[in-house]
């Protein structure tokens, strides 16, 4: 199948077709999901809003495929929230969908691991198959980064941690070598003069 009719497919399915018209949660909400997922993820609210698309591919791959699916961790933390507004999403969101879509954490261990592995690889490819497109690797990074490092992420709340971005420390690191560079030679030159 070409590229044009996979997409094609997708996007006359009627599953996609009520996917593509859903807003989660209340419209009039003084603070929407797309704003509080990128709040609470630190996102900008342009990136949260693709999250949220990719989330109802996801969602739509995982009510049609047949087989259980592994998301990323960006569209793992928009299912997240999701499940919160449980009204929306069990009076709403599953009915367009046409199944209860449940969210299973691993049970951990080796065959979990290489479960999911596959499972990962298989919605990635599920994803081109269905949208004629790879999956944005923004959103969608690989297995090892999704399945071993980005589970290692921890909320922390900016009153109990100072956080910074590894790049400010590198940077800092840089000029404390620098600073000491140039005093131990300002100190070598002056003992010369002296």
């Amino acid at each position: 199948m070409r590229e044009a009719e996979r997409r094609s497919a997708s996007s006359d399915h009627p599953v996609w077709q009520a996917l593509s018209h859903y807003t989660i949660g209340p419209e009039q909400a003084a603070l929407s999901f797309a704003d509080r997922l990128a709040r609470e993820n630190g996102w900008k609210p342009a990136f949260a809003a693709r999250v949220i698309e990719k989330y109802k591919r996801f969602a739509f791959l995982a009510a049609t495929s047949g087989h259980e699916l592994t998301p990323s961790d960006a569209v793992d933390q928009a299912w997240h929230l999701h499940l919160t507004y449980t009204r929306d999403y069990w009076e709403r969101f599953c009915p367009l969908l046409g199944v209860a879509l449940h969210h299973g954490p691993t049970a951990g261990g080796q065959d979990e691991r290489h479960r999911f592995y596959r499972q990962y690889a298989d919605t990635l490819a599920a994803y081109e198959a269905a949208f004629g497109e790879r999956a944005p690797p923004d959103i969608w990074p690989g297995a090892r980064q999704r399945l071993i490092i980005d589970p290692r992420a921890r909320r922390v709340h900016p009153r109990q941690a100072l956080i910074l971005p590894k790049r400010w420390l590198y940077a800092a690191a840089a000029l404390v070598v620098s600073a000491g560079v140039i005093w131990w030679q300002w100190r070598r030159l002056w003992a010369f003069l002296t």
